[in-house]
Formats: structure tokens, C-alpha cells, sequence
């Protein structure tokens, strides 16, 4: 159905640096606004971030330095968007959580007083997480058509998990699936290895993946300031860091990997030195 609006909404979405409201910027944004008389009007812009687009980034949206490096920064398109949104309410996916808080930080770093106050803010990820909640309750019933008794004990959680991949099993038979990179495969086959590396996100080094292998399987941080660089380089020029991370409250399956991967990193050290 058609949108029952007293006053204009803005869609929008963000393509940035990174996922840190403080410190990352704009790469790209589109911002759809429509009226309440159904008229609508669109800005789709990509923006000079004025920092490098870390590898990470550009993997998910596409967009590198050399393509911003001709556009105008937010600074100079900030009056221009802050009027295309004024009197807005504004909706997005994940919006409230990340969008808006960027953009809002965006124009505070231009000099432009972004109001807020009396917009209402439609997130669309929060409605849909909360009618279509992705718990094993509701796993469960979408794939086995059953109401799971005694949600929350072991056992009863246990058998449901069970008979959901059974049931995942049947449904995704013989199901295309794209990922990242357009290769199109039929990942959920009754083979444990093939399911086993189709549920992970990231090939995790450690338990719990704050260390995972790139695409040339080398070991790379997978959190701070380090993200996606290889353990064993960071660790040669930041010796430091290891230390942080064995003081800190890093899980002891982290911190037995990336020591196993540090000793790795002296030993080959040694050597060269042994045999210079």
C-alpha cells in the first residue's frame, strides 16, 4: 500500500569507510524523498571522504579511491542535502543505528546543525527483526511447522536444531545461491564439510573469529585498529599490541592462536639470523 504521510520521508542509505560513526565518512549516499502528495525526488551522490577507503570497504560496496577522487566533499554538498531533508521524517534499513548517526555526524563536521528533534525515524531492519524474529523458536517453526516446547532447555533446543537441518536440508535441495563475488553455487548438500564451510562468515583462526585467513590464507586481525592487516606484519611493527591482547580480556583460544603465530614469526627470525 501507498505510504499515509502528514509530511515529506526520506529514504536513504550509505556507502562509507567503515562502520565507525566517529571516525569513518561518506563514500556514497542516496537519499529518496517522497511527499505527501506521492511526488518524490532522488540524490544519489558518491562524495570525496578526504581519508582512504580502506580494502575492506571497497570489497563490499565497489568504490575506491580513484572513483571519489574527482567528487565534491560532504562539506560542500551539506547545505544542498541538509534543505533536500528539511521537515523530513527519515526511514532506512539499520538507519537508526548506523545511518543516521553518520550523517548526522557528517553534517556536525560541516558546520551544519542538523536538527532532529521532532523527526520521527523509521528503521525497516528493526521491523523486520521484530515480526520475523530469528531465533530457534522461530527458526523452527518456519522450518518444521511445529511450535518448539520448552524453548530455552537444553534438550528440547538440541533436538530442534537437529531436525531444523534436516528440514534445511530438504527445503534448500538443489537451491542456487550467489555470494559476494557473483560465483553461483548449490551450497546446502547433505556433505558436513560443505555445510560446515558454507555456515561460516569468515574462515575463523581462533574459535570465536577475531582472526580469520584472507584470501591469500594468511592470518588477519578481524577487529580494531589492525582490522585486515596480517597478525604476523603487526606484530613485527607493533610489538606492543601482542602484549595488549594477552592482558586483555581476549578469550585463551585467541590468545593461543595469534601466540602460535607470533613464535612462528620469531622463529623464522631466527633462522635468518643464524644463517647471517
Amino acid at each position: 500500500m501507498e505510504l499515509n504521510l502528514t509530511r515529506p520521508i526520506v529514504f536513504m542509505d550509505l556507502e562509507t569507510t567503515g562502520i565507525k560513526v566517529a571516525t569513518d565518512r561518506i563514500v556514497e549516499l542516496c537519499l529518496l524523498r517522497i511527499n505527501p502528495d506521492g511526488s518524490r525526488k532522488i540524490k544519489t551522490l558518491r562524495i570525496n571522504p578526504g581519508i582512504p577507503i580502506p580494502p575492506e570497504s571497497t570489497e563490499i560496496h565497489g568504490i575506491t579511491d580513484e572513483d571519489v577522487k574527482g567528487c565534491p566533499k560532504f562539506t560542500q554538498l551539506a547545505h544542498e542535502l541538509s534543505e533536500f531533508m528539511d521537515n523530513c521524517d527519515i526511514a532506512g534499513y539499520n538507519s537508526n543505528h548506523f545511518d543516521i548517526p553518520l550523517i548526522v555526524e557528517e553534517f556536525l563536521r560541516a558546520g551544519v546543525d542538523f536538527e532532529i528533534k521532532g523527526r520521527r525515524f523509521v528503521d525497516i531492519q528493526n521491523i523486520f527483526h521484530k515480526m520475523e524474529p530469528r531465533n530457534l523458536s522461530a527458526a523452527y517453526k518456519f522450518y518444521c511447522s511445529k511450535e518448539l516446547e520448552n524453548a530455552h532447555s537444553a534438550e528440547a533446543d538440541t533436538v530442534a536444531t537437529y531436525e531444523i537441518l534436516k528440514a534445511q536440508l530438504d527445503r534448500y535441495n538443489g537451491t542456487e545461491f550467489k555470494d559476494k563475488k557473483g560465483n553461483v553455487m548449490k551450497p546446502v548438500v547433505n556433505d558436513m564439510k560443505a555445510l560446515s564451510d558454507f555456515s561460516f562468515s569468515n574462515r575463523a583462526a581462533d574459535l570465536i573469529g577475531h582472526v580469520i585467513y584472507n584470501d591469500q590464507n594468511i592470518e588477519v586481525f578481524n577487529f580494531g585498529k589492525h582490522k585486515g592487516k596480517p597478525v604476523n606484519v603487526v606484530f613485527r611493527d607493533e610489538p606492543s599490541y601482542y602484549d595488549w591482547i594477552m592482558k586483555s580480556e581476549f578469550p585463551l583460544s585467541t590468545k593461543k592462536v595469534v601466540t602460535a603465530i607470533k613464535l612462528r614469526g620469531f622463529n623464522k627470525e631466527s633462522v635468518k639470523t643464524e644463517l647471517f
